[in-house]
């Protein structure tokens, strides 16, 4: 399957456009955000790769295009995560996922590979990414199924560390379709 979503966020000016494929092989999210930071304009290119079970196994991220600063992680799908350069990141032992800034797109990644069923909740540790920055630390966040039907549900999302909490609509794909006060989805086209 393949899909273009757009989401445009709510603080202010930007737009995402994302195009995901999921195949037998895997997932590859390509996304392209526009936004400003701090009154600056930015640009950032992000690709993330899972395996058909939404394991993610690379990260790659750039802002301000050609030239511009670069991110690249790769993971065995276990937790353990080593840099372009093939040098292991021991400080993002245990994470599983990885969690952008700027998309709400990387909410689905642990949606997709938890599968959680309605009142179950699982907490995790992620690879948060800052953007436009591209600072990496590790984060604890909790993931709470509140709802989920044939089209979609809800789920609640628990920052564990910075005590942020939001209640995700999603589709069917669990992708989100409004992140309350932050992101608003503005078009998904699936494509042939």
């Amino acid at each position: 399957m393949k899909f273009d979503v757009w989401w445009t966020p709510l603080q202010e000016t930007g737009l995402e456009h994302l195009h995901l494929v999921e195949d037998d092989t895997g997932v590859v999210a390509d996304g392209f955000v526009l936004g400003i930071e701090h009154a600056t304009p930015f640009r950032l290119w992000y690709q993330v790769r899972a395996d058909s079970s939404w394991n993610v196994r690379e990260c790659f991220l750039r802002v301000g295009g050609d030239k511009g600063q670069v991110l690249h992680l790769y993971s065995d799908g276990l937790g353990h995560w080593t840099g372009a350069a093939g040098v292991a990141c021991s400080t993002l032992d245990g994470c599983l996922d990885v969690d952008i800034s700027r998309t709400p797109f990387t909410n689905t990644l642990p949606l997709r590979r938890l599968a959680l069923a309605p009142g179950q909740s699982a907490d995790l540790l992620v690879v948060y990414i800052t953007v436009p920055d591209l600072s990496v630390r590790p984060a604890q966040q909790r993931y709470t199924c509140l709802s989920r039907t044939a089209s979609g549900g809800l789920y609640r999302y628990e920052g564990l560390d910075s005590g942020f909490t939001a209640d995700l609509p999603v589709d069917a794909q669990r992708l989100v379709v409004d992140y309350p006060g932050i992101w608003k989805r503005v078009e998904t086209r699936k494509t042939p």
